[in-house]
């Protein structure tokens, strides 16, 4: 996308940095694009709120992208609640040898999450319209992501029914990560879900380091 898209406003330091291309190596054009798309249309559709517009870079997109390196480089990665595809797109441009499945039920995001697709050339993104529940028994995914979309204690129930015996939910979590994982006992039982992992996640130095945690799920 051209730059003369971009509002005038933007003020975000992140930009321009040349860390962010060594970071994200071969993914970068799809990324950079990605952000300028929500640079240009993110608030207008009612995807990010203004204030998010400044800071894409340290608290969506990195954000977005330290949980890739939890992830398997091939098979199908579920993405829970996808909505402006945070994390989900940035993970299929991250992983082009996996199916990056964007699980949404809205349909105004499904269409977005289409049109990203197609205009960045994710050629390995499946946009679905519908809820997790809707589709356990049909869909199964080697990995199940989720960002700010539910505590740990639904996101069992969500999660572990799309997984594989052996695959993994890997969600982005802040500080109440503990918490979450000791309130959700019950349904990690329950869903066959194995112990759950808090695990750093750095992406570039500056950047404040988020956590992700990590669940396998276990065999039949």
């Amino acid at each position: 996308m051209d730059s003369d898209t971009r509002p005038d406003s933007i003020d975000d330091p992140w930009e321009g940095d040349p860390r962010l291309a060594d970071y994200f190596g071969d993914s970068w054009p799809a990324v950079q694009g990605f952000r300028d798309l929500l640079v240009r249309d993110g608030v207008l559709r009612g995807l990010i709120g203004p204030r998010e517009v400044d800071r894409l870079w340290a608290r969506h997109l990195l954000n977005s992208a330290a949980v890739v390196q939890f992830l398997p480089t091939t098979g199908r990665i579920v993405d829970l609640g996808s909505g402006a595809g945070l994390p989900g797109v940035v993970v299929a441009a991250m992983r082009p040898d996996a199916e990056v499945v964007l699980l949404e039920p809205m349909e105004r995001r499904t269409e977005w999450l289409s049109e990203v697709a197609e205009l960045l050339h994710l050629d390995n993104v499946v946009v679905r319209r519908a809820r997790a529940e809707e589709v356990h028994g049909e869909l199964v995914a080697d990995a199940v992501t989720a960002r700010a979309v539910a505590a740990m204690d639904k996101l069992y129930g969500w999660a572990m029914p799309l997984l594989r015996p052996g695959g993994v939910l890997v969600a982005l979590k802040g500080e109440r990560a503990e918490e979450e994982i000791q309130a959700g006992a019950k349904a990690a039982r329950k869903h066959r879900a194995g112990p759950a992992e808090v695990l750093p996640a750095p992406t570039i130095a500056g950047v404040e380091q988020t956590r992700v945690v990590r669940v396998m799920r276990k065999g039949s």
